[in-house]
């Protein structure tokens, strides 16, 4: 019998190929010239294919990763730490999705450009996880079994009547709430479909714990997920045009015309079915590493690339310029690059944040001072006035 683990190794590893797979996808999707952006050509088309497949991974092994950390402890409803530990960190996440948008030019000539209130990944994985944390407690509060119930149902009603709500606007909402719902205004991704996945793979979680001690756990879930998968993708349309057929019911034909979500859900099966297949391999230190520093490498791979406070990034200097040969190799360099500088941050990090923290420290010692002296300064004039416009007496 396989000796059972707290940490899914294979799930790390998942991470890492994703993230792996988000930087290539990003260097070369950004910098390739459009000359040879070739859908008839079998390497642009296989490339093109699997890099669709990185962010459905992302979001569900993402899913996966915390629900997975959520349930596993004694604690439950609100005495579950799990539960103000994931607020926190959606929380976090949405700040620091908003922090890369940021253009310190921008601010310091009081502008806050449109696209600040962008939404992209960082935004969509902090929600989703405050969504799964409300899921979670609505569950507890109700019963405890429906779990995994609202969880594929959250996933079936986002895919299902995606064809519905893709052509919505969301015009009466704030543009900075619309960037949620809607690509119209040049969001990268959406909280809808995208929570979808996040929810399917805390729902992959949920089943994962409930037969985790089976003596064939894996060789169920393989051969399940590659039978799903296989099924999602060779066999999801047609089911859709026979439901119409049977039912008369046309958003089924929308579904099957543009049936992205369920073939991609099948891709991310075939995907967890290999790293099931191969897990015994997936024990390497430093890809493991790499898939539990994604922020950090994410973080690090938008100022880079995309010039996060400053503007400067390599895609301002050579957007849609760069030969195959150059893109090919400079992914690679990026992808190292990447990672090598978050490893060797969070290897560092307690430093870091300690000497940040002595930093601020000094600072506030150094600006206290002044504040003080700045709050009494605009308080004395304020009195006088009020007392000029008869506010106050005295």
């Amino acid at each position: 019998m396989e000796k059972k683990t707290t940490r899914l190794y294979f799930v790390d590893a998942m991470r890492a190929w994703a993230i792996l797979m988000m930087l290539q996808g990003h260097f070369i999707d950004g910098l390739l010239d459009n000359a040879f952006r070739d859908n008839t050509d079998i390497t642009y088309t296989i490339w093109k294919y699997f890099r669709g497949i990185t962010a459905p991974v992302f979001f569900t092994v993402s899913g996966f990763i915390f629900t997975y950390l959520l349930i596993k402890v004694p604690q439950k409803g609100w005495q579950n730490p799990r539960v103000l530990k994931g607020i926190k960190r959606g929380l976090q996440l949405l700040f620091i999705g908003y922090l890369l948008r940021a253009n310190l030019f921008g601010l310091l000539q009081g502008e806050i450009y449109d696209a600040f209130f962008l939404v992209d990944v960082l935004h969509c994985i902090g929600l989703s996880i405050l969504g799964i944390v409300g899921i979670y407690l609505l569950a507890h509060r109700t019963n405890k079994a429906l779990l995994s119930v609202f969880l594929v149902s959250v996933t079936l009603l986002l895919f299902l009547f995606e064809p519905i709500y893709d052509s919505w606007t969301f015009g009466f909402l704030p543009q900075a709430l619309a960037n949620f719902l809607t690509k119209d205004n040049g969001s990268v991704f959406t909280i809808i479909p995208w929570f979808g996945y996040t929810t399917f793979g805390a729902f992959l979680s949920v089943m994962f714990t409930k037969y985790k001690d089976h003596k064939f756990l894996y060789e169920y879930a393989i051969s399940l997920s590659l039978l799903i998968g296989l099924t999602l993708i060779f066999l999801s349309s047609d089911f859709f045009l026979g439901l119409t057929d049977i039912t008369g019911i046309t958003l089924f034909t929308a579904i099957a015309n543009n049936n992205y979500l369920f073939i991609r859900l099948g891709d991310v099966f075939m995907v967890f079915a290999v790293f099931m297949l191969f897990r015994r391999l997936m024990t390497n230190a430093t890809l493991l590493k790499i898939g539990q520093s994604t922020l950090s490498i994410y973080i690090i791979h938008f100022i880079i690339l995309y010039g996060s406070f400053t503007g400067l990034g390599l895609y301002r200097f050579f957007n849609h310029q760069l030969t195959p040969a150059l893109a090919i190799s400079g992914a690679i360099t990026f992808m190292v690059v990447c990672s090598f500088t978050a490893l060797l941050y969070e290897s560092k990090k307690a430093i870091i944040k300690a000497g940040l923290r002595r930093m601020l420290k000094s600072l506030y010692g150094y600006l206290l001072p002044w504040y003080t002296f700045t709050q009494r300064l605009i308080k004395l004039y304020l009195f006088k006035l009020l007392r000029s416009f008869r506010v106050l007496k005295g």
